[in-house]
């Protein structure tokens, strides 16, 4: 269904350049865009793709107002990365709208479970003793929501959602295929050469706006709740461990590791495959690099990365060898320090 322009600024805002009549039929990347597409361009650096894209308007900064104008009508926004990302929004709502709310009727809903007007249930999802579901909540296939768990308003819970019992999930989240909330934190304690288990008698407490990729583990925990503040965004194949205290408007990339009481800040990064180990501290705004293994609290906001450069094998091995090799040598160093100081010393004259 094609859109105007004018529609689209009269809803989002922007200085719009050109015919408010021109119509837009799809968003796509800068790359592959063809004629009826909007696109964007964030940054001057790319001004060369303006001559080579086909689409037929831009979403643009202020700086490259006159050649995208030149070429064709365009958006001028201060920031078009976050423009196009709520005009994806927004398009997604015109286009997408859901179905309407029904129970179907291969679900499983306790009698003592309570459901507020417009709650979607998917087929054979579970809804047990105690659970609560706010209006507007959508709950996939094959989805469980466990005794006592809560879910927020306007919450989406993909299919094969996994909520546990007594976890608690905020307002407008999105829980993508495959998550397990309130698992079994991972407790155990040493007897004889075995492992007894630590029950884990917490539970999830997750913020309003949160979305969690598919597949990640949040596990409950063993006291207190692990908890996951608001606007927090998680990729897919996340572990959190017990006790984990995510700050609010954290992001983090896939294949993260974070090992149980950890506490993160508030406006974290923490790129993909990085592992944070357990009982650390990470103050608001520190940004982790990918594949980083944070091995120590950081009191202070800022860029860390703790990783080996990639390289050939050979030449690893050399490194990873004389890396071995270090204390050795800086014990030999600090021998050589001394005799140096001891044969400068002044002598004393008798």
């Amino acid at each position: 269904m094609p859109t105007s322009l004018g529609a689209i600024v009269e809803a989002l805002g922007g200085v719009l350049s050109g015919s408010t009549e021109t119509q837009v039929t799809r968003l796509a990347s800068l790359s592959n865009a063809q004629k009826g597409d909007l696109s964007f361009i964030a940054q001057a650096r790319y001004a060369a793709q303006l001559s080579t894209t086909h689409a037929s308007a831009l979403v643009v900064p202020p700086s490259l107002q006159e050649l995208a104008a030149a070429r064709g009508a365009c958006i001028v926004t201060d920031d078009p990365y976050l423009y196009f990302a709520r005009l994806t929004q927004w398009w997604a709502a015109l286009h997408n709208a859901p179905a309407q709310p029904e129970i179907h009727p291969t679900a499983q809903i306790h009698p003592d479970a309570q459901l507020a007007s417009g709650v979607d249930i998917g087929p054979f999802a579970v809804v047990e003793a105690g659970a609560s579901l706010a209006s507007g909540c959508r709950v996939g296939a094959h989805t469980v929501v466990g005794r006592r768990a809560v879910i927020g308003a306007n919450t989406l819970l993909y299919p094969r959602v996994v909520v546990g019992e007594r976890c608690t999930i905020g307002e407008r989240c999105i829980v993508h295929a495959g998550v397990v909330i309130g698992a079994d934190g991972f407790g155990f304690a040493p007897s004889n050469r075995t492992w007894v288990k630590i029950e884990q008698l917490g539970a999830v407490r997750i913020g309003n706006d949160v979305e969690i990729g598919a597949n990640t583990c949040i596990d409950r925990g063993a006291l207190e709740d692990t908890v996951i503040e608001d606007g927090v965004k998680l990729d897919n194949l996340i572990q959190i461990g017990h006790n984990v205290r995510v700050g609010a408007h954290t992001a983090m990339a896939g294949c993260v590791g974070v090992a149980g009481s950890a506490d993160i800040g508030a406006h974290c990064t923490v790129g993909g495959g990085a592992i944070v180990l357990g009982h650390l501290k990470l103050a608001d705004g520190v940004n982790v690099s990918a594949a980083s293994v944070v091995t120590r609290s950081i009191a202070r906001p800022g860029l860390y990365t703790g990783m080996f450069p990639i390289d050939d094998n050979a030449a690893w091995e050399k490194n990873a060898a004389s890396l071995k090799q270090l204390n050795r040598l800086r014990e030999r160093l600090k021998a050589v320090e001394q005799a140096i100081a001891q044969a400068t010393e002044p002598r004393k004259t008798p």
